[in-house]
């Protein structure tokens, strides 16, 4: 029988609040945190809306290290410290080759190179900034999560666009099943709010120059945001071992590739990841209670990924709590699923479904329950996470109470 991997610790921050506690309040309550931009980025902008991290948490990090990082990487071990002190876990010397880091991104150093590029060719700068290299790779945070958590297990970034933090739960999970590890964290980071990644978005003309109203038969398109959220993954035998609170069960992966267009999705590949997750878990359709959609407020999205669920779950597709927590924190790319983990594990424990907020018109193409604007009481015994990227690179994970 395979080993169980189970959650232990949680840690997150977004335009929703700088912790994972405040986060999960603010889905609670069905609060958007997407407004106005602020801020230089605004420049030659014609988008105007997003969700921003207005001000970060008191995280005692020095200066000798910050200077090292971009805000993305921040963010990241912000969200990895967290987690790590709700697990209880004190890494040292007799454990720290056995504790790693996989950290999903989607895009890279965004600020530092919009800042690289202000100084070369408008300020005529000789020279690029000490640590741009280090800063801008992709997989500087999970690199700079090891450092400062002094984490010397397996550590590497993945990325995947919009399903990195997923991909990154599953890379973890992997390195615990195979014994790599015994400890893992895990999760996704971006910082996408930079002029140059918003410039690209803007070209594609599928952001909403408003909000994000994921199904609603009104809405207009994706916003981006940013922030972080991380799990402390370990074997169910390891966290009995040592008397942790087990806050959920890692139950299963499901992954898949379109194999069709870089940013078209097709219905095939969604639902094949979610099959897959479901065999991995030794899930039943059945068994789930709630998904935690990829609902990123297009069209086109809303509606394909609405048909992959009932392709999946069939008759039982009627009886399901859908929502898109999206619509409260935005897009975060590469973070999206380690955010959208913090609301899959409460809803869990706590038995409440995060509702869909800016929710409007029912869509007849999208006529799944996608708990409008208002949360809902539930027993969650079993929720799914889904994840769908430019690429056709879909991952799918499933969480289950223990």
């Amino acid at each position: 029988m395979r080993k169980r991997i189970v959650v232990t610790g949680i840690g997150g921050l977004c335009g929703l609040g700088p912790d994972a506690a405040s986060v999960w309040q603010a889905m609670r309550e069905g609060r958007s945190a997407i407004g106005p931009l602020d801020g230089e980025v605004l420049k030659d902008l014609k988008i105007r809306t997003g969700c921003q991290i207005r001000q970060l948490p008191d995280h005692g990090i020095e200066r000798r290290r910050t200077v090292t990082m971009d805000r993305f990487s921040l963010f990241a071990v912000i969200a990895a410290r967290e987690a790590l002190a709700q697990s209880g876990i004190v890494v040292d010397e007799n454990n720290t080759l056995r504790v790693g880091a996989v950290v999903g991104v989607g895009v890279f150093g965004a600020e530092t190179t919009d800042e690289n590029y202000r100084k070369l060719l408008v300020e005529n700068k000789p020279r690029a900034e000490i640590f741009t290299v280090p800063k801008t790779m992709p997989s500087a945070a999970a690199g700079q999560v090891s450092m400062n958590l002094g984490l010397r297990g397996p550590t590497f970034g993945v990325t995947s666009a919009c399903s990195s933090s997923n991909h990154a739960f599953a890379s973890a999970m992997d390195q615990l099943l195979l014994g790599r590890a015994d400890m893992m964290l895990a999760g996704g980071t971006e910082a996408p709010l930079s002029w140059g990644v918003l410039k690209g978005w803007e070209a594609l003309r599928i952001v909403s120059p408003d909000t994000c109203r994921p199904f609603s038969a009104d809405r207009q398109g994706v916003v981006m945001g940013e922030g972080a959220g991380m799990a402390v993954l370990e074997t169910y035998e390891h966290a009995k071992a040592r008397g942790a609170t087990i806050l959920a069960e890692l139950a299963g992966v499901g992954m898949s590739a379109d194999a069709s267009d870089i940013v078209a999705p097709t219905i095939e590949g969604p639902a094949a990841a979610m099959r897959a997750c479901l065999a991995d878990s030794g899930l039943n359709p059945e068994d789930v209670d709630y998904v935690n959609a990829h609902g990123t407020g297009t069209k086109a999205n809303d509606q394909i990924e609405t048909v992959a669920i009932k392709q999946v779950f069939g008759a039982h597709a009627a009886k399901l709590s859908v929502s898109s927590t999206k619509s409260m924190h935005a897009h975060c790319l590469g973070a999206s699923g380690a955010i959208e983990m913090i609301a899959c594990i409460m809803a869990i424990r706590e038995g409440l479904v995060p509702p869909t907020a800016n929710y409007r018109e029912p869509d007849p193409d999208c006529d799944l329950d996608v708990t409008p604007n208002v949360a809902r009481e539930r027993k969650v015994r079993a929720a799914i996470s889904n994840g769908f990227a430019f690429g056709g690179t879909n991952a799918v994970v499933a969480f289950k109470a223990v």
